[in-house]
C-alpha cells in the first residue's frame, strides 16, 4: 500500500498525539497511584514493645514473647503510614496496657 502526504502527515499527528498522552500519564498518574505497603506480611500481625518504641511482627499462631504487646482491639496498623501507624509512632503501652506518650527522641 502507497502512503499518500495526507496519510502521512495524518500519521505523524496521530504519533504525536500518543506520545505526548504517554509522556502525560506517568505524571498524572503518581498523584493518584499509591502503593500501600502492609505493616506485616501475611499470616503475622503487628505488636509494639513495652515501655519503648518499636514494633515487630509475630506470626498468627504465636503470642508475642516478654517486653511486648499486642496493639489494643481496633488501633492495629495495618498500612505503613495509616493513621494507626502514625499514632504509635509517638506512643506504645506500658506493662499495665495503659497507652503512654513516648519521650521525644525514641
Amino acid at each position: 500500500m502507497r502512503v499518500t502526504r495526507s496519510r502521512t502527515g495524518a500519521l505523524r499527528a496521530a504519533t504525536a498525539v500518543a506520545a505526548a498522552v504517554l509522556a502525560a500519564v506517568p505524571a498524572l498518574g503518581g498523584c493518584s497511584l499509591r502503593i500501600e505497603e502492609a505493616v506485616c506480611g501475611g499470616g503475622s500481625y503487628p505488636v509494639l514493645a513495652v515501655n519503648s518504641g518499636g514494633g515487630d511482627c509475630v506470626p498468627d499462631d504465636e503470642e508475642p514473647a516478654a517486653g511486648w504487646a499486642r496493639y489494643p482491639k481496633g488501633k492495629e496498623p495495618e498500612k505503613v503510614g495509616d493513621e494507626w501507624d502514625v499514632y504509635w509512632s509517638t506512643r506504645t503501652l506500658d506493662e499495665k496496657g495503659r497507652i503512654i506518650e513516648l519521650p521525644e527522641g525514641e
